[in-house]
């Protein structure tokens, strides 16, 4: 048996009339940016998210980066940002011209080491990023009182939480602003680049908005020096038509989760922490752990499942952020996590037959 590491088919395949019939009403109103279908989803993102406001841009990355600058961080600011995360959450605070700050992970959770923000706190540090890293939430209450003890905005990193929940809120409304990617293999994606801002904070809203539209407020007028970062009407139609669909697909999600968490029993494999009362994981990816990582995933391979590693080199040791000087060794946990993590199947539409299939393999593994 084949199992792909993520398959998009079976709920495009669900969806195709309508994602036909939402492309075909874009082209014949022939209007591709800024149009209706941009602010009917703004709308609807928003009243899912809990949220005031939801702004469309072009890419997560680009989230992040329109929500620091419109809270005015730059040259000579700091940001903290979890070790362990995608380089996007640190390349944004590096667009501002500020410094991202690693802070070291819970190995167990994968998600930033509240106990840890406070002794990274200098006093350049503006902000901090908290990553709800493959869909569970961060630690928000731990977080949101540790910056306000230290006057700092949190931003939260939502690209791959759409519909988590931290103690009954949706994620987006924990912080001051929350960033979401629609890249298509998220929970909620588009069929192309895509994201947005989400935020209960009026002036970040409209500063956010004026700065993805080259710094415009209106035709013609600029107020901000800006930049072009839109989502555009033919993605915005086609994650219309899936919002309505993400509980249902999320659900799935966890179903899969709990039979991973439930059934797989090898002693080499350390499971990702299920969810409890405090938060619901949405399982954009479902990563276990190893000590002979490569073997597993050779192993897998040669079994036909699908694997990816999340990530195979920290961002400290990256080419990227060779001038922050961090040796290897200095971020310990996330050089741990990056030597031994391994993402195994999980979308939408698998099989029961693949699901005990990729969990058979699994525990056969010696």
């Amino acid at each position: 048996m084949n199992v792909p590491f993520v398959s998009l088919r079976p709920m495009h395949d669900e969806l195709r009339d309508k994602l036909d019939a939402a492309y075909n009403l874009v082209l014949d109103r022939s209007i591709y940016i800024q149009g209706k279908e941009c602010e009917l989803f703004e709308n609807e993102f928003a009243s899912y998210c809990g949220a005031k406001h939801c702004i469309g841009v072009a890419t997560g990355l680009d989230a992040i980066y329109l929500i620091l600058k419109a809270m005015g961080i730059g040259q000579g600011d700091e940001v903290i940002v979890p070790s362990n995360t995608f380089i996007a959450t640190a390349l944004a605070v590096s667009y501002c011209g500020a410094t991202p700050v690693f802070v070291e992970p819970v190995i167990e959770n994968f998600n930033i080491d509240v106990t840890k923000i406070e002794k990274a706190i200098t006093d350049k540090t503006k902000a901090v990023i908290a990553v709800h890293l493959q869909g569970r939430p961060a630690d928000m209450d731990s977080i949101n009182a540790i910056a306000k003890m230290h006057n700092l905005k949190v931003i939260e990193d939502a690209a791959q939480a759409h519909g988590a929940k931290y103690k009954g809120k949706t994620v987006g409304t924990l912080s001051d602003a929350a960033a979401f990617s629609f890249y298509p293999g998220k929970n909620l994606g588009a069929l192309g680049d895509a994201g947005c801002v989400v935020t209960n904070n009026d002036e970040i809203a409209s500063k956010v908005r004026a700065l993805g539209n080259y710094g415009s407020d209106y035709k013609y007028h600029h107020i901000y020096k800006g930049t072009n970062s839109r989502l555009d009407e033919i993605q915005a139609a086609f994650l219309r038509v899936k919002l309505p669909e993400l509980d249902k697909w999320n659900i799935a999600r966890r179903k899969i989760a709990a039979r991973y968490i439930n059934e797989i029993t090898n002693s080499l494999i350390k499971l990702p922490v299920a969810s409890d009362d405090t938060f619901e994981h949405i399982y954009h990816v479902f990563a276990v752990r190893c000590d002979k990582r490569d073997e597993l995933e050779e192993y897998l391979k040669n079994n036909g499942i699908g694997t990816v590693k999340h990530y195979p080199v920290p961002m400290h040791l990256q080419g990227a952020y060779a001038d922050l000087n961090i040796k290897e060794g200095e971020l310990p946990i996330a050089e741990e996590i990056s030597k031994t993590i391994l993402s195994i199947p999980m979308y939408y539409g698998m099989s029961d037959e693949e699901i005990s299939y990729v969990i058979s393999t699994i525990n056969s593994f010696r």
